[in-house]
């Protein structure tokens, strides 16, 4: 069962909480189907993806064009919201960023969007493999 969550009044934190866990199955998925191999292996494939650097190249590419008004907003929210005083392995404006991609993928999942959230999701995927190794 989906839930309806508004995206004005959405804690940002809790969206970004469960968007974590929501992009990463869509990722470990796409790097199982693509090419079998090792766990450690495909764990050392999966962090380009979601790893913060990655996210936030992701979130910043994806809105020059990709994102509606409304996604936009709600991914600058949820960079925002985001109190983190040190971040392991990543900038503070990087790790912001990530925290704001993953409460549009949280909210998209709640409110059972799964057809917004797989173009986003394949879009995303796109921009790291033209991007070869951050």
């Amino acid at each position: 069962a989906f839930m309806e969550v508004n995206a004005k009044t959405a804690n940002t934190t809790a969206l970004a909480y469960i968007g974590d866990a929501v992009y990463e199955v869509y990722i470990r998925k796409y790097v199982l189907g693509d090419a079998p191999a090792g766990v450690n292996r495909m764990n050392r494939r999966v962090i380009r993806y979601v790893c913060a650097d990655g996210q936030a190249k992701i979130a910043k590419e994806l809105v020059k064009g990709f994102l509606s008004e409304d996604e936009i907003k709600l991914l600058k929210r949820g960079r925002n919201n985001t109190k983190t005083p040190k971040p392991r392995g990543s900038s503070p404006v990087d790790y912001k960023m990530a925290t704001g991609f993953e409460a549009l993928i949280g909210y998209l999942h709640l409110n059972g969007n799964v057809k917004r959230l797989e173009e986003i999701i394949r879009e995303s995927i796109e921009i790291i493999e033209r991007e070869g190794n951050l």
